[in-house]
């Protein structure tokens, strides 16, 4: 590719098209090709192919369903294109979204096509490459964001119909402590604890926002030079639910161990210029319009998010142990899911203490 993209490599060949086919089709619903086209696949686990489309001094990037036989509401990338297109304009950075193709003739699955970002994409919290000042305004910004999704209406931005309205974390809970037990291995016996416990404790309250549902630190882009977020990426998850589990999802580095899953829990925050969890809450509560968030509640949606990721790792592990994943990320991801469900049982017991 005329362009080098650090975190692209060659298409897979089990995620090949027709590229001359595309072409023909971005020509005619997206613009004028000012060269020939070039595809390279994005790296990284995401469930839904990304590719880099180079043109000229075009770029774009396109996500598409994966091939093969899928569930019937998975990799919905037309509620994906839905979602950015919506936000375009707000103060939630997205891409531009260009154009969605529902025709499976063109490319083999549905997909859609949006802008390219350019910018710096983080993997680690603890922002290894930055000094202290830069660490903490990077933060910021990630809290900045969040309360600007958090604080839009849905349907003033045409999103009211784009999921259910009210009980989100019972109908999260029930979905999954079914896919938990669905790709159980062995018995992990917090997770056990938390599937009777966590259905009936739900905090009082509900509220509908739209929620990204996978709001991190790597799944945002970040400009090449100053702390700012260009584009929030990665909506395969979003949907209407609560903001505060949404949020308490962002803030779970808090609480994880930096070596399970890149966490920042018991880091000296002063020294390395990183907010503590307090104060970030306290951003996010002051730029929502909130007076605070209980610490009772606040506890649930955290052991609830533990509980989560733990469930989504048991998924990762059954399918490596069925060689249907990579096996050596797969299982490493697999073997998080009884720390994370015991990190979540013993907040549990901490706030059946308190």
């Amino acid at each position: 590719m005329s362009e080098a993209v650090s975190n692209t490599r060659p298409v897979a060949p089990q995620h090949a098209f027709d590229t001359a086919r595309l072409a023909a089709w971005l020509e005619a619903k997206v613009a004028p090709l000012g060269g020939p086209l070039e595809v390279a696949q994005f790296k990284g686990g995401q469930s839904n192919p990304t590719y880099l489309l180079a043109a000229g001094d075009q770029r774009y990037v396109l996500r598409r369903k994966p091939p093969g036989k899928l569930l019937p509401s998975a990799h919905a990338v037309d509620r994906e294109y839905r979602v950015i297109e919506a936000l375009a304009g707000t103060d939630v950075p997205v891409a531009r979204a260009r154009a969605l193709c529902e025709d499976e003739s063109v490319i083999g699955t549905a997909f859609y096509v949006m802008e390219y970002v350019s910018g710096r994409v983080f993997w680690d919290p603890v922002l290894p490459g930055l000094g202290a000042a830069e660490r903490a305004r990077v933060h910021d910004e990630m809290n900045r964001v969040i309360a600007a999704l958090h604080s839009i209406d849905p349907g003033a931005v045409g999103l009211g119909s784009f999921g259910k309205t009210g009980e989100y974390i019972a109908r999260q809970v029930a979905r999954w402590s079914k896919q938990y037990q669905a790709s159980e291995t062995g018995k992990i016996e917090a997770m056990d604890n938390l599937i009777a416990w966590l259905p009936g404790n739900i905090p009082a309250g509900d509220e509908t926002r739209i929620v990204h549902g996978d709001y991190r630190i790597d799944n945002v882009i970040f400009d090449p030079v100053e702390p700012r977020i260009r584009a929030v990426i990665d909506w395969e998850l979003s949907t209407l639910g609560h903001p505060l589990a949404d949020f308490a999802y962002h803030c779970m580095v808090w609480r994880i161990p930096p070596g399970l899953f890149r966490g920042l829990a018991g880091l000296d925050f002063a020294a390395l210029g990183l907010p503590g969890e307090r104060d970030h809450v306290a951003a996010y509560c002051r730029r929502t319009g909130r007076e605070g968030i209980a610490e009772r509640d606040w506890e649930y949606y955290m052991a609830y998010n533990l509980f989560r990721i733990a469930a989504i790792a048991q998924g990762v592990m059954a399918r490596a142990l069925q060689g249907n994943a990579s096996s050596a990320e797969a299982m490493q991801t697999g073997r998080a899911a009884r720390p994370l469900a015991e990190l979540a049982w013993s907040q549990v017991e901490r706030l059946k203490l308190s």
